[in-house]
């Protein structure tokens, strides 16, 4: 194979340094060349080379070629990038010898059966076991009684940035294309590229067609599953990590679906502003804005209002985290959830249910300046609650918001239904009014906001003492 050419300068670099470190003097290439083969720095480049080779070739044959079949229906098979590319086929890794092979979701689309094609070119159509869309993953099983070439997963957790990594794939349709890189990150969230992302991150080269290929560590293991690019960019891929795939690959296998916890609130994270206003740390912690009626979260007296710091002993600081850890906890699991309320550390129990929707994440600006705070508002009536969606009949309801206030930078906008103030509860235009008048000129306030039915916090500056 042929190594990438940051690879193979890291090497070089490496055996040059053995022979002649730092500073390195100013002598001719020859003389480096001559000193490089007469000290045996030649040979350290060969052996490291020849480690890569071998890994190249022990774990190619367990990489697949995924096709649609004709008149499948399924959605082609890019990459998914930012923004999406054109489609093409995709690749796959045999797990294990009775033939279930591991591709991307998106890969797959909406076929029951594709093609797919082994390292010796023999061809067979694999039934699709299951997906999950949430994680851009699916299983797929063929059918043979030959014992058939498998990769093992490693453990992702231990991942460390710098670490080399190979993928495996088939960009363009160039079978079994292998590249060298390393891993430039890990934890990556917030791509809007499946529901539950922590992706590893890496400059090995991958392409359309690269997507649902193994990424390699230097044992042969299967860290990640590579799944998506940026778009125009070099060097920037992420893989699905082993670890979350391990645990949806079972889920599939056993059920042919993935079942998750389910808690039952809204959350959004802990802005600087949000933060002064709950006696918490920025970024410490994610922001309960709705408890969904009768389910686990309101059983277990979590509040709108809460911070949620911790599950089960774990450090949660974004909306993202936290929704990853309960979705990887089974229903029915009973959960131990540190809030803050009011400045005070409590742990709550949880029996988690079934989850049946996404988790609310409130998005809203960031606040961005201090005027007044540019609204109407009004009581709520049966006839403007039906027209804005409201299932609420106490409140105080937006009627207008002025270009260029406060309010509108913070994102609020007609029809939003005002339900509390600083924490407290209003219910009609009086108490609104009231509650807003105790506020002094520079202070912040505080409201709870709900939208279609669905709830956020905002924080409204008003301007300079």
């Amino acid at each position: 194979m042929t190594i990438g050419v940051r690879a193979t300068v890291v090497l070089v670099w490496i055996a040059v340094w053995s022979v002649c470190p730092l500073p390195f003097p100013a002598s001719s290439v020859g003389a480096v060349a001559s000193a490089f083969a007469d000290t045996g720095g030649l040979r350290l480049l060969e052996e490291l080379q020849s480690v890569i080779t071998d890994l190249a070739e022990r774990v190619k044959p367990a990489v697949v070629s995924v096709f649609p079949t004709h008149g499948s229906g399924r959605s082609k098979d890019a990459p998914r990038e930012r923004p999406p590319n054109s489609p093409g086929s995709g690749s796959g890794v045999i797990i294990d010898t009775q033939g279930h092979i591991v591709t991307n979701n998106h890969v797959v689309g909406d076929a029951s059966e594709v093609e797919v094609r082994l390292s010796d070119k023999t061809k067979f159509i694999a039934q699709v076991i299951g997906k999950d869309p949430d994680t851009d993953l699916a299983v797929l099983k063929i059918s043979t009684d030959r014992s058939l070439p498998s990769a093992s997963f490693g453990d992702s957790g231990a991942v460390k940035v710098g670490q080399w990594v190979l993928a495996v794939g088939n960009p363009f349709g160039l079978d079994r294309t292998v590249t060298l890189g390393v891993v430039s990150g890990i934890g990556r969230d917030n791509m809007n590229l499946a529901r539950y992302e922590n992706f590893i991150q890496t400059d090995a080269s991958i392409n359309p067609g690269n997507s649902g290929g193994p990424l390699f560590n230097m044992h042969g293991e299967v860290v990640g599953i590579n799944t998506a690019i940026i778009n125009f960019a070099q060097g920037i891929g992420f893989a699905i990590p082993s670890n979350m795939a391990k645990q949806v690959i079972q889920q599939l296998l056993a059920r042919g679906k993935v079942v998750r916890g389910w808690l039952g609130v809204g959350i959004q994270p802990v802005t600087a502003d949000l933060a002064t206003k709950f006696g918490v740390n920025e970024g410490e912690g994610v922001l309960v804005n709705e408890v969904f009626e009768n389910d686990p979260a309101a059983r277990a007296g979590i509040n709108p209002g809460d911070i949620i710091t911790k599950v089960d002993g774990k450090t949660v600081d974004t909306p993202n985290l936290l929704s990853r850890l309960i979705a990887g906890l089974e229903p029915g699991a009973t959960t131990n959830i540190e809030v803050v309320r009011d400045g005070k550390r409590q742990v709550l129990s949880v029996a988690l249910s079934e989850r049946r929707e996404n988790a609310i994440v409130a998005s809203v600006p960031s606040s961005r300046s201090e005027v007044k705070l540019g609204i109407d508002v009004q009581d709520l009536s049966a006839e403007l609650a039906e027209k804005f969606k409201l299932k609420d009949t106490k409140g105080v309801l937006i009627t207008k918001v002025d270009q260029g206030s406060i309010a509108q930078a913070e994102g609020l906008r007609e029809g939003d239904l005002i339900k509390e103030v600083n924490r407290g509860e209003v219910s009609s235009v009086s108490e609104f009014t009231s509650a807003v008048s105790r506020v002094k000129r520079g202070e912040t306030i505080l409201l709870r906001v709900l939208r279609e039915n669905r709830a956020f916090y905002v924080v409204l500056k008003t301007g300079d003492k």
